[in-house]
């Protein structure tokens, strides 16, 4: 893992900044979790509204330098509206699995996300995985399947009043969010990072102001509004543009499946920040679950000297010609959280909460 094709460090760099950056959006996710939280907590459920300030923040930063290099459009601008309609009704759709089937049930449905933006990495921008990679998939999935055994094992777990109806709203949201992050990955690694981020603003402030006049104007007009309630607001719209802002570097760097690995270990922080920090007690399982995701990303990154890594690597020097290679450094694209991204759980110690990065505290 510490040498790279020219015999140098540049692989070995690139796998621990890979990791690194991982983490950092996954505690991002987790703090959404927490302003979330306490936002449920006084009443205010309002998931587009909270994901309209961040897309206006992107709207407004990156474009704003969009504006300033007076230079044309490197993609056409309908693939950001198609991207962020995407985006916007991927978090609406999970959010609303929630009013239907169980936390169990849409912990492991979400795990959808990561099969499908392997198949589509590997149907659209011909990225090649070895077995060592398809490994580190199988142990992060198993270690956020003990997560789930360990909420059944201490009894946190509700039947819904739809089971099947919420299943497959969690599923179509699954694959948005994968057809999401693989969009991204591409758009960034052919385009350009700031433009994506500037037009995705645009166009996901646009759609979600639209959303929100026809699904939560009557909520948006009956919470009363204090600073208790506004700092969590804002303190979730910053750490959403924060989540956004990193994630189209991590993709360029490991790529979409890495980013949705990485956004598993969200579940654990929130689990060790519950411990350390209000000195709760969690099952045991958490922390197997923890380890085995753990180990999961450390193998999957750690594959970086596979001959197909050593392909995208030299592809990487030359896509300015147009070619697509590997996971790693192929094709120029980027993605988005949720993200993106998966289902983000948030214990308060009694009763399991799931977070999600553009959605409110779903309660079970």
């Amino acid at each position: 893992m510490s040498r790279s094709v020219g015999g140098g460090w540049w692989w070995s760099r690139k796998t621990l900044v890979g990791l690194g950056l991982g983490q950092l959006v996954s505690l991002l996710v987790t703090a959404t979790g927490f302003a979330s939280s306490e936002l449920s907590r006084r009443g205010i459920n309002v998931p587009t509204s909270q994901s309209l300030l961040n897309y206006v923040l992107l709207g407004v930063v990156y474009g704003s330098i969009l504006l300033y290099r007076r230079k044309p459009l490197q993609m056409k601008w309908y693939y950001y509206l198609v991207l962020g309609l995407v985006d916007v009704e991927a978090n609406y759709l999970v959010v609303k699995a929630y009013q239907y089937t169980s936390l169990t049930s849409v912990m492991l449905l979400d795990c959808w996300a990561i099969p499908a933006v392997i198949f589509l990495t590997w149907m659209f921008l011909k990225t090649n995985y070895r077995f060592r990679k398809y490994s580190g998939v199988a142990i992060c999935v198993a270690g956020l399947v003990l997560v789930v055994f360990s909420d059944v094992h201490a009894g946190d777990r509700a039947g819904g009043t739809s089971p099947v109806k919420g299943d497959i709203l969690v599923i179509a949201g699954a694959t948005l969010y994968a057809i999401s992050n693989v969009s991204e990955e591409f758009l960034v690694k052919v385009g350009d990072r700031v433009e994506l981020m500037g037009m995705l603003g645009l166009f996901g402030a646009i759609i979600s102001a639209c959303q929100i006049s026809i699904f939560e104007r009557n909520e948006i007009e009956s919470i009363q509004w204090s600073v208790g309630a506004v700092v969590p607001f804002i303190g979730f719209a910053v750490a959403m543009f924060m989540f956004y802002s990193i994630v189209p570097i991590l993709l360029k760097i490991s790529g979409s499946t890495m980013l949705n690995l990485s956004l598993l270990t969200s579940d654990m922080w929130a689990i060790l920040i519950r411990v350390f920090a209000y000195h709760e007690k969690v099952d045991w399982m958490y922390y197997v679950a923890f380890g085995a995701v753990a180990i999961g990303l450390v193998i999957y990154s750690g594959d970086s000297n596979s001959d197909d890594d050593k392909r995208g690597q030299v592809a990487e020097a030359t896509d300015v010609e147009g070619k697509l290679p590997d996971e790693e450094a192929a094709v120029h694209s980027k993605c988005k959280g949720a993200a993106s991204s998966g289902i983000r759980k948030f214990d308060d110690g009694k009763t399991p909460l799931t977070v999600r990065p553009n959605e409110p505290l779903a309660q079970t």
